[in-house]
């Protein structure tokens, strides 16, 4: 039973999985405490209309929870189902008429706003007809409707907003995979050049060197001395590869940006199109905070338009990622933390304006030569350990 009532793949809570709709989930039932609140301060203790209340409950808990956990094509049953559980719990208990009312909520979770509508004008004409024996005042009755159409548009415009961010996510994913894969090309093909030609000259030297090692050692000696050589020359360049590709950059996290926000509707002006030339060892933290002010402007600003704006002054290299969302950023969060720790790692300043409703500025500053003096410094190191290798 507890495996039937699991969500399915392909029901709203398989399919969004969003924990907001989790949490959604349990407040739209706290309505259901008026359903014996209202009748016991109006009519007091009566088994007439508390039983049909407790038969009911758990039928509605079962459809409702299906709803979100079950196949989205039988959504209509589950939904008319609660419609009818209303209906038949009503003349015992008039707030019962909220089983219909979170019936055509419900239904509006499915994409048609048509279908929609449609519901809630079947639904309509057996609520009036009941409203009409019950002798439920007119304007009570244009009232629940009222609450029933503005809920159930709220509820639409809300799964279409979670079923876009869903398609986000999954565009953004697919982007990531192109572009690893991409990359997998191209570091084959890059490795293959450099390192082929490298490969077989060592092979053809070693056999040219094992040949001569009697007949003419000195020469042998060379050719060995040039395996050597051509050796280190390789090992450097793969190096210096392997550097170019665990690096970020800013002409790629522009693009990102770029992508993840217009894709939420969110206006992107990069103010500098093509990214500054920088050392990668100063270019990858920027990238880095970059993309974590870009992250913050995409989930929490609920803004309509951002920039980012990147320079190279006399004084060093700026960039300014702005907003025109809500504000109120915190300048301490984690998120904030770890991008002004990157930026002091590169001797610079990070400043955030963010005032409530006004949207956010960060800025960034960073001298390049401290900077490279800082990125740089444990070089001589480096350098010590393979004097020290080729000594040994």
């Amino acid at each position: 039973m507890i495996h039937r009532l699991a969500p399915r793949a392909d029901s709203l809570l398989g399919q969004l999985g969003s924990r907001h709709l989790r949490w959604q989930l349990t407040a739209s039932r706290l309505w259901m405490l008026g359903l014996f609140a209202i009748p016991l301060s109006a009519r007091g203790f009566e088994w007439r209309w508390l039983w049909p209340t407790l038969l009911s409950l758990p039928v509605y808990l079962y459809l409702h929870w299906q709803v979100h956990a079950d196949a989205m094509r039988r959504l209509p049953w589950y939904c008319a189902g609660m419609v009818a559980l209303g209906f038949a719990v009503c003349p015992y208990n008039g707030v019962a008429l909220g089983y219909a009312i979170s019936g055509c909520v419900c239904f509006a979770y499915q994409p048609s706003w048509r279908r929609w509508l449609a519901f809630v004008a079947l639904a309509a004409a057996p609520a009036v007809m009941v409203a009409l024996w019950l002798d439920v005042s007119g304007w009570l009755t244009l009232l629940l409707l009222a609450i029933t159409l503005l809920s159930g548009f709220g509820q639409h415009l809300r799964m279409a907003s979670l079923r876009k961010d869903v398609v986000l996510r999954l565009s953004q994913e697919e982007v990531r995979r192109l572009a690893a894969l991409a990359e997998r090309e191209r570091i084959g093909r890059d490795l293959h050049d450099l390192l082929g030609h490298t490969l077989s000259l060592v092979t053809l030297k070693s056999e040219l060197a094992r040949r001569l090692a009697l007949a003419d050692p000195p020469r042998a000696q060379r050719e060995m001395e040039e395996v050597e050589r051509v050796s280190r020359h390789a090992l450097a360049e793969v190096r210096a590869a392997v550097s170019g590709m665990r690096r970020s950059d800013l002409g790629a996290e522009l693009v990102s940006a770029r992508l993840m926000l217009e894709a939420s509707g969110i206006v992107f002006v990069a103010e500098s199109p093509e990214a500054p030339a920088l050392p990668p060892e100063i270019e990858a933290p920027l990238a880095l905070v970059l993309r974590e002010a870009v992250t913050n402007i995409h989930r929490h600003a609920r803004a309509t338009a951002a920039s980012v704006r990147l320079a190279v002054t006399a004084e060093g290299f700026e960039m300014r990622i702005s907003d025109n969302g809500r504000g109120g950023l915190a300048a301490h969060g984690n998120g904030v933390s770890g991008m002004r720790e990157r930026v002091r790692g590169l001797g610079g300043t990070l400043a955030i304006d963010s005032p409530a409703g006004r949207g956010t500025c960060v800025e960034v500053k960073v001298p390049l030569a401290a900077a490279a003096r800082t990125a740089t410094a444990p070089a001589p190191v480096a350098a010590a350990l393979d004097r020290a290798r080729g000594a040994a």
